[in-house]
Formats: structure tokens, C-alpha cells, sequence
């Protein structure tokens, strides 16, 4: 599938048909590696040259906001399908994949009546992406606050464990608690073991002999349990934050462990159904965005088609797929349909500025603009 479409009008100077017929039999011998589609507009309301001449600074504009929004809804589409573990399927439009909705475009008279002023066309198609724009933004928040607590919870999970959560690493017979003893758990630099082992029982006095076990060791650091009296637990902590052993606090609670696997299983739940209503959504608004963008690519086409040709309403409107090695070639054999002994003026390596000519239309002695549906 291509991915970078060109959208062109041809003045035509005899019968549509027969430039038609010509432009195919030059794409075909000269070019044939490069796909041509009739890109089919139908009659719109012209209005003044006025309200023309307004449109046009404002088309180009439009387009990139048309464009970016559909970009977005792609990549949060490409965001969604990987995190789900979906295979990434075929983009559509009421069911026809975009690249044929583009190169097989009909217009829909029932969303965008032909009778309209096209600047009330344009201005319908903006609020329609605008609107879906916003309400992406709104479910993506939604979606993201839910993934990012549940990325700070296995953050705490799976993190160093001199900050994360140590329910899941220490088991209730790991403490013992009475009225008398306590049992500390004690995070020691992983290089400092030897040192806690032979210090821990001498940090404070009423520390039971031999009563450290280590539970879980990471890149960093270990985990120790130790057992004293509960009466010198501050002096002992005191006393191990002195030697670089930190004391973490940690409460023992078979009922707190279950709700937090409980918080955890709800959290996941919630995720996946929001990022299967998300997807859902996302599929079916890219297929209106991609439409709405279509169109105005056609009022687009249809205004600066009548500013660079004149009324009445005489061109040729066409889409091409050119590979990058027969651009320049395929932008040849297009000049040469143009009839213009001035064409030399048009040319340029770099896309300008025409007035009156939908602002940043590229610079040809025809009508063209680049789609990029990806």
C-alpha cells in the first residue's frame, strides 16, 4: 500500500476524456511504476472570487490540522493494537481500506450537500475533526491515569528495594511479633553484607544472637530480617542508618496483602476495558477523520483549481502514487499537460508561497498537493 499520494488538477483543453486518455497512456509508457486514479469532484458552489480568495488562506491551514488529527488517532491506534498485543490491522472507512477510499473517492452528498457555500463545507468539516479531537483527548486521559497507576504500582513492585513494596517478597512467618520482640527488615548495600552480618547483633543491646535471615537480594541491594527487643527498636535504627542500613517500614497484614492483589487484578481489568473501548473508538474515528479529510481535499482540489484556471470549472482531477525514483519524472510528464509557455516560472525546488493559490500549494504550473496517510 502506498502512503504518499499526490492530489492534481490538469487544465483541460479539449474534453475531459481525452486528456484523460492521454494522461494515462503518458503514465503508463513513461512511468509505469506509478499508480493514477481519477480523483472524482462534483459540481460545488463556486460563490464570489471573494469568499475564494478568503478560503484559500485558510486551506492549507486546515489541511494541517485535518492531517494532524488523523496522524494522532493512527498512533494512538499503533499504541493501543501493541500494548494489546493486537495484530495491526487495515485501516478503513465504512469498511474500504483508506488507501482505496482515497483513490476510489466518491462524495457523500447526505454529510456535505454540494448546495453548500464551501466555505460553510470547510467550516462543518472542522468542527466535525475538532469535536472527535477533544474527545480523543478525553478518553486517552482516561485511559492513561488508569495505565499510569498501574505503572507506579509495578514500578513499587519490581523498583530497587530501597523503595518498593516488599509484600510480595516477605511471608508472615518471615516476623515475629509479640509483646516483647519485633522483627525489623533492613535493606543492606549489596556490598556491605558481610558487614551487617557480623554488626547487626552489637548495633544495639537486646538483639536476638543470629536472628537475621536474608528473604530477597537485587542488583543493589539485600534484604534482611532481624529480631530484638521492642523496646530498642529506635536505638537499633538509629544505629543502622549510621553504618548505611536502612530500616524499612513494613507492617505485616494477610487481609492488606489480598486487597492489594485485589486493587492490582481491579486495576488490569479496568485498563483492558479501557483500552478496548478506546481501540473500538479510535477505529471508527479514524475512518470519519479520514473522510472528513478526503472531502476537504476535494474543496480544497476545487478552490484553487478555479483560482489558477479560471470559471468556468474546466479541469482534470487525478491522484497519483509516484515511487520517490519517478517523482521527478512523473512531475514532468504532468507539465506537460499544462499548455503553459510560462511553466519555467512555476518551477522550484522547494515549496513556496503562491498567492492566491491555497498559501502553500507546491509550486507547479498545476494544481498539486502531498496526502500522507501514515
Amino acid at each position: 500500500m502506498a502512503t504518499r499520494y499526490w492530489v492534481v488538477s490538469l487544465p483541460i483543453q479539449s474534453s475531459s476524456s481525452i486528456l484523460w486518455s492521454r494522461l494515462q497512456e503518458s503514465i503508463s509508457k513513461q512511468a509505469f511504476d506509478t499508480p493514477l486514479y481519477r480523483f472524482n469532484i462534483p459540481d460545488l458552489r463556486i460563490g464570489t472570487l471573494d469568499s475564494l480568495l478568503s478560503l484559500s488562506d485558510d486551506l492549507s491551514k486546515s489541511n494541517t490540522f485535518i492531517e494532524g488529527v488523523s496522524h494522532k488517532i493512527r498512533r494512538q491506534i499503533e499504541d493501543l493494537e501493541r500494548a494489546s498485543g493486537v495484530e495491526s490491522g487495515t485501516l478503513t472507512v465504512d469498511g474500504v481500506p483508506v488507501d482505496t477510499y482515497l483513490t476510489r473517492f466518491h462524495w457523500d452528498e447526505s454529510k456535505f450537500p454540494t448546495v453548500s457555500p464551501l466555505q460553510e463545507i470547510v467550516g462543518t468539516i472542522h468542527t466535525q475533526v475538532a469535536k472527535i479531537e477533544d474527545d480523543m483527548k478525553i478518553r486517552a486521559a482516561e485511559y492513561n491515569t488508569v495505565r499510569g497507576q498501574l505503572n507506579a504500582i509495578n514500578r513499587k513492585q519490581t523498583g530497587s528495594l530501597a523503595v518498593r513494596d516488599l509484600s510480595n517478597l516477605v511471608k508472615p512467618e518471615d516476623i515475629i511479633t509479640s509483646d516483647h520482640l519485633v522483627t525489623l527488615l533492613a535493606i543492606v548495600p549489596k556490598y556491605s553484607q558481610k558487614d551487617w552480618l557480623s554488626s547487626y547483633e552489637t548495633l544495639t543491646t537486646y538483639v536476638v544472637p543470629r536472628s537475621s535471615k536474608k528473604l530477597y537480594e537485587d542488583s543493589e541491594y539485600a534484604l534482611y530480617t532481624v529480631t530484638l527487643f521492642g523496646r530498642v527498636a529506635d536505638n537499633f535504627k538509629t544505629s543502622a542508618r549510621e553504618r548505611g542500613f536502612q530500616i524499612r517500614e513494613f507492617e505485616c497484614s494477610t487481609e492488606g496483602q489480598e486487597n492489594h492483589k485485589l486493587e492490582i487484578a481491579k486495576l488490569m481489568q479496568e485498563l483492558d476495558n479501557l483500552r478496548s473501548s478506546l481501540l473500538q473508538w479510535c477505529y471508527a474515528s479514524y475512518g470519519e477523520v479520514f473522510s472528513s479529510w478526503m472531502h476537504f481535499c476535494a474543496v480544497r482540489l476545487f478552490a484553487e483549481s478555479i483560482l489558477r484556471y479560471g470559471l468556468p470549472p474546466s479541469f482534470l482531477s487525478a491522484v497519483l502514487a509516484p515511487p520517490l525514483k519517478s517523482e521527478k519524472k512523473v512531475r514532468s510528464i504532468l507539465e506537460q499537460f499544462c499548455g503553459n509557455a510560462n511553466s519555467i516560472y512555476w518551477k522550484s525546488d522547494d515549496e513556496v508561497n503562491v498567492p492566491g493559490v491555497g498559501g502553500e500549494a507546491e509550486a507547479y504550473p498545476y494544481v498539486s498537493f502531498t496526502v500522507n496517510i501514515v
